[in-house]
């Protein structure tokens, strides 16, 4: 349904966005992952039209919006910071946007009700936002963007304000009110753990190009780069060089590795070990590494050794302890074409 083509944008005279293309499919939400100041919020305000583009193309179902205003466009925006009305009750939040668009009253209760049960705060009608909490504010936002029926509906980091266990509470209500709709979304945000809850498919933004795009379990299987790799949280990555024959040396010493990049033997590599295929005192090939901590992490024990290797398990040994591992590796390339 929506399509970006080659986006590009400045900022203080410095590039912003170099290209940046990715698609949004009927009834999908598609997560824009990235870090702080990566130009997330300026995408989704130039699908807005909110802000222009320098170069490129934003089109709905074909059509080409540059000549499309923002409050034509029927696009729904849900902001961090609410941008609620205080004067008004939670009605009346989620009734402004259908005002503005003089709906007969008896549809505008009737879209109001059905919006407001959407998000379980109907019996909060007639409440002042001011007397709610944060959740129940950011779940006004949200319905006040669904009661006018927006093609789209984007996300601007909206739970960012908000603790981390209630944050996972709507996260879920949120993945179920989005396919319960049908309505495609573009959510952005920088939290990878958010991102894998909400989307269908995760667009890593890095310096000014999705890098990699994808359903969040392929693009964790299979990162295009040592970046993805490392922002994602994937594990540890080492300098090793690639010696053939599914081996790699590492500063750790000679360790199995699959090659998700072609590389010929002696060629420096970026290697890494997800926490998950360290084993201790398993293998054939067996490595040694001094215990520098441990840490208890509800399920399990993090194990850090002297090397910063870090791996997970169920039975700690002892800081100071000298063990005995094996490792399954990932060689990966250090950077990332755009896609």
């Amino acid at each position: 349904m929506l399509e970006l083509r080659d986006i590009h944008k400045t900022y203080e005279g410095q590039p912003l966005l170099t290209g940046v293309s990715f698609t949004v499919a009927a009834g999908e939400t598609v997560c824009l992952l990235g870090a702080s100041g990566s130009g997330k919020s300026t995408l989704l305000r130039i699908i807005a039209g909110l802000e222009r583009a320098e170069a490129g193309q934003v089109l709905w179902d074909g059509e080409d919006l540059a000549s499309i205003p923002a409050h034509r466009r029927n696009f729904g925006l849900v902001f961090q910071d609410y941008a609620l009305f205080p004067h008004l009750t939670v009605a009346g939040n989620v009734a402004f946007g259908l005002r503005m668009r003089n709906l007969p009253r008896h549809e505008i209760r009737s879209r109001v009700a059905a919006a407001l049960e959407q998000v379980k705060m109907g019996a909060l009608a007639s409440r002042r936002v001011n007397d709610l909490s944060g959740g129940e504010q950011q779940r006004v936002a949200l319905a006040r963007a669904l009661a006018t029926r927006p093609r789209l509906l984007m996300f601007d980091e909206p739970l960012g304000a908000l603790d981390r266990a209630l944050r996972d509470h709507l996260l879920e209500e949120l993945r179920g009110i989005l396919h319960a709709s049908g309505i495609p979304a573009v959510y952005v945000t920088h939290d990878q753990d958010e991102a894998f809850v909400i989307a269908d498919k995760l667009a890593l933004l890095h310096e000014g190009v999705i890098v990699q795009q994808g359903a969040p379990a392929q693009v964790c299987a299979h990162p295009a780069s040592a970046w993805v790799a490392e922002f994602l949280g994937l594990g540890n990555i080492l300098e090793g060089k690639w010696l053939g024959g599914g081996q790699v040396e590492t500063a750790l010493g000679v360790m199995k590795a699959a090659c998700e990049t072609e590389a010929s033997p002696g060629e420096s590599v970026a290697v890494l070990i997800r926490p998950q295929r360290v084993k201790i005192g398993a293998g054939a090939v067996h490595l040694k590494g001094r215990v520098s901590d441990v840490l208890f992490q509800k399920d399990g024990y993090r194990v850090r050794l002297e090397s910063g290797l870090y791996f997970f398990t169920r039975v700690p040994p002892q800081v100071g302890e000298e063990i005995s591992f094996s490792v399954e590796a990932e060689c990966l390339k250090r950077t990332t074409s755009p896609s």
